[in-house]
């Protein structure tokens, strides 16, 4: 399939069927240490991790981004959504600087980059957006594209929801479903591209090392 498949233009994604994204009541937003102890043993236990960050949008010239505003880390059956502040920072320095850990998510380029800003160094991340060569791919691949080539699914991605303000409380309904989809579904890219085999083979590589570690 090629990157000029009529499967993968705008139109025919969204007359695919809706993305199946985890419900509301599997989606935690985190917010204090009492929180993050709760669910301490569960995600230091998980070894892929499907990670995204919101920041909220910068619209001057010149303005400086204060975020990541909110961390997204989804497991197969739950997402976790962490209100940025000191507690929840030093709650999760030790999953994303560990190098054991898989964080698997799509356009994670600045990441690195903002969260060393922040006092923590990313280990282990996992960028699909080049996994896709195999399927005839040579630009990277979207989060949205990816979920219609391997699920034929439609993933909604909304700018307005996507630019809206990520700093605020509580976030809306339609921030979490946006906000959890695109850790939840990164995952359910990998685990796909891995059980058929698709890895690409630096991907593999790494996490062969992580895990083997």
């Amino acid at each position: 399939m090629s990157e000029a498949s009529p499967l993968l233009d705008k139109a025919s994604i969204q007359q695919l069927p809706l993305f199946e994204n985890l419900t509301h009541q599997n989606i935690v937003v985190i917010e204090n240490s009492e929180q993050c102890k709760s669910i301490e043993e569960e995600l230091k236990n998980a070894e892929i991790l499907g990670f995204d960050s919101e920041s909220k949008p910068t619209f001057r010239v010149g303005e400086v981004s204060t975020g990541p505003h909110l961390i997204q880390l989804a497991m197969e059956h739950k997402a976790y959504l962490f209100h940025v502040n000191s507690s929840t920072l030093k709650f999760l320095q030790p999953i994303l600087s560990n190098p054991q850990q898989i964080k698997v998510g799509f356009g994670l380029k600045n990441d690195k980059h903002i969260f060393h800003k922040k006092g923590i160094e990313l280990e282990s991340c996992v960028d699909l957006a080049k996994g896709f060569s195999h399927f005839g791919f040579t630009q990277q691949m979207g989060i949205q594209k990816a979920v219609a080539l391997l699920f034929g699914q439609y993933l909604s991605k909304s700018k307005k929801i996507g630019t809206s303000n990520w700093a605020r409380k509580p976030l809306t309904s339609q921030q979490i479903s946006y906000a959890a989809a695109d850790a939840y579904a990164a995952l359910l890219v990998f685990e796909e591209l891995r059980k058929q085999k698709l890895l690409p083979a630096h991907i593999s590589q790494t996490i062969q090392t992580a895990l083997q570690a």
